[in-house]
């Protein structure tokens, strides 16, 4: 399946892995800490940063490559974007 007019990658869609890196790393120091104030164990709360950070990562791309917008979406989202809406 190619499209009729491929299109270089916005900066957008360029970066979009390395928001969902950030926003995994955001969780994992939040559950980290989570972990470190309530039982006052550092490697534990390593390990549950590593295991959050492992899972929200997944869980992101999982729901990133499942909610691509089709050839018909795209074209109104190009639209609605010239159109300044």
């Amino acid at each position: 399946m190619t499209d009729e007019n491929p299109t270089p990658p916005t900066r957008r869609d360029r970066f979009r892995p390395v928001e969902l890196l950030v926003f995994a790393a955001i969780v994992a120091v939040f559950v980290g800490l989570v972990v470190v104030f309530s039982t006052r164990e550092w490697e534990l709360g390593g390990i549950f940063a590593g295991v959050g950070f492992i899972v929200a990562l997944v869980v992101l791309a999982t729901l990133a490559i499942t909610t691509r917008p089709d050839l018909e979406e795209r074209r109104d989202i190009d639209d609605q974007d010239r159109a300044g809406h």
